[in-house]
């Protein structure tokens, strides 16, 4: 069974990692192949990961760089196309919600090849998110979804797809964490920002919807500035919000904060040993929401809603948007030692890739792929 494996940005690296491990065990079964379309790419950043996570060189590298919406996804389908038409693949396996996810499903659909989308169904019903937008196109593609936590199926019952293409089994991103947790130990990355645990909050920005606009930008900033007079807080620089804060002219705002300690972007190990050590996370990622469960860490996201409302039902995690009030009250909260009750989501064990490709081989020896 000749399975493409797709990644195009740094999330997909960590998702598409235990899945890999995972189809290495069957080489008389599966030939997988691992192709990169270069969607977001820095070559000291990528090999960084790649080693971190102990993953191959990829066979096939599209190169399609950075562009806008519209021109990325069209190179990516007119490369991807090519390569399909060259390789004879059995299956396309796709991950999450990136550009390259939608891109890549939707030629092999059009080419009658099948797809699997891992971390299918999540919804945030926000369509000013480009996310939400390629989560839906990508799952209405697809023929296996594989989905990470039970709102996940309703969502997608609620859409008519067949209950049939849908399979509970967990999350590949937690896989990774917990395979490789105890290895972060070995970093160095507390001593080297003059760190000790729980003595620090982790922050991370990227979205559109909170970095793109001046006056949204320079309202975080200000929440932060507040935040900051009590925990030190370290931003490792999306290069989107870097390049903001220089357009907008906002870099004296930044040097205000005396206590905010802004970093370049961090390998996979040194991230999640800085993130199990924090005090809190504040965030607008959906991925670090999933990780800071598992943690057992606070996380207050940035946003109005979650895609990842399991989150919160288990106690990780609390929506805050942008609100300065709820944000330093649920500081205040957890700085105060006040209790919290975490809970692990359902199946959120480190055996979700296992469970995936134990499907797909089942079906490919019964002759459905």
């Amino acid at each position: 069974m000749r399975i493409i494996n797709v990644v195009g940005a740094r999330p997909n690296f960590i998702k598409i990692a235990p899945l890999i491990s995972e189809m290495q065990k069957y080489p008389a079964l599966i030939e997988p192949f691992l192709l990169h379309t270069g969607q977001h790419y820095d070559k000291e950043m990528s090999e960084e990961i790649f080693k971190d996570l102990e993953l191959p060189n990829p066979e096939i590298y599209l190169g399609v760089g950075s562009d806008s919406y519209a021109k990325q996804i069209g190179e990516i389908m007119s490369r991807f196309e090519k390569v399909l038409k060259k390789l004879s693949a059995d299956l396309v396996l796709v991950v999450g919600d990136v550009n390259s996810t939608l891109a890549c499903a939707l030629i092999a659909n059009k080419l009658s090849i099948p797809v699997a989308h891992i971390e299918a169904g999540l919804r945030s019903f926000n369509w000013q998110m480009p996310e939400e937008i390629n989560r839906v196109l990508t799952d209405h593609l697809s023929d296996y979804l594989f989905i990470t936590e039970r709102s996940a199926y309703r969502n997608l019952i609620k859409e008519g797809i067949s209950k049939s293409k849908i399979y509970f089994v967990g999350n590949v991103m937690i896989d990774t964490l917990r395979r490789y947790l105890d290895k972060s130990e070995n970093s160095k990355i507390l001593k080297e920002l003059n760190l000790k645990e729980k003595s620090y909050a982790v922050l991370t920005l990227h979205r559109p919807e909170n970095v793109d606009n001046k006056e949204t930008l320079f309202h975080l900033l200000e929440i932060i500035k507040k935040v900051q007079k009590d925990i030190p807080i370290v931003l490792p620089l999306h290069p989107r919000t870097k390049q903001r804060i220089k357009e907008f002219c906002l870099e004296g705002k930044i040097k205000e904060l005396n206590n905010l300690i802004l970093t370049k972007a961090m390998s996979y190990l040194d991230f999640l040993n800085l993130q199990s050590k924090a005090s809190f996370i504040l965030t607008d990622s959906g991925g670090i929401q999933e990780e800071a469960a598992i943690l057992k860490i606070p996380c207050l996201t940035l946003r109005s809603e979650t895609e990842r409302p399991v989150t919160v039902i288990q106690g990780s995690n609390t929506i805050v948007g942008l609100d300065s009030k709820k944000i330093t009250e649920e500081i205040k909260s957890i700085l105060n030692n006040r209790k919290r009750k975490f809970k692990i989501p359902e199946k959120w064990d480190g055996k979700a890739s296992e469970r995936i490709i134990k499907i797909l081989i089942k079906d490919f020896k019964n002759g459905k792929i």
